[in-house]
């Protein structure tokens, strides 16, 4: 009897830690977005995309290189944290990247390194975990076509609208000339 107890408490507490899990991940996402500071992230032109990725926009960031004063201290692949700040218009920019998690209260994002270039001075060049923006399956492609169509008009401002709170960065928006791209594929398909 004692070992049918035993196995119903451990797939009772299974059960909860695979609640929780997945409970928690989407907490802290949604706190990210309720009362985590937005940044908008200027985004670059991006080569076309393979159709078999899945239904999504793939984002480049312009706002991704940092002189560093030893880049031997940095290896390709490993964390960095970007610690961020805004210029005068408003756009992400790195104030530092560091190779520990800070623990002042500074809004950061934990990326990974990209590239090391002494050729420039130093250059290190990281990549953001939010560069793809998921979308309807049914938008996904017009999307894509919108956005790329922005890159041929240089008049153009395209920025994504990232929400970060603590170590949690959650890419919420994708505007073209501060309108959603959602709201221009719409209009786009009802015409």
């Amino acid at each position: 009897m004692n070992s049918k107890k035993l196995i119903l408490y451990v797939f009772i507490l299974v059960a909860l830690v695979q609640l929780y899990l997945p409970a928690k991940m989407i907490f802290d996402k949604e706190k990210a977005i309720s009362s985590g500071t937005e940044y908008k992230f200027k985004t670059a032109p991006v080569d076309p995309t393979d159709p078999f990725r899945g239904k999504y926009i793939t984002l480049r960031f312009e706002e991704t290189q940092f002189i560093v004063t030893d880049e031997t201290e940095w290896m390709y692949g490993e964390d960095a944290y970007v610690i961020l700040t805004t210029d005068d218009e408003g756009y992400a920019k790195i104030s530092c990247v560091s190779k520990t998690e800070p623990f002042d209260d500074v809004d950061f994002v934990k990326a990974k390194v990209s590239y090391i270039s002494s050729i420039d001075g130093k250059n290190l060049s990281i990549e953001y975990p939010f560069n793809r923006f998921y979308m309807e399956e049914s938008k996904a492609l017009e999307a894509e076509i919108v956005y790329g169509e922005t890159w041929n008009n240089q008049a153009s401002v395209t920025y994504a609208l990232v929400n970060v709170k603590g170590n949690e960065a959650v890419l919420t928006d994708v505007l073209i000339d501060g309108v959603s791209i959602r709201e221009i594929v719409k209009e786009r398909q009802q015409n």
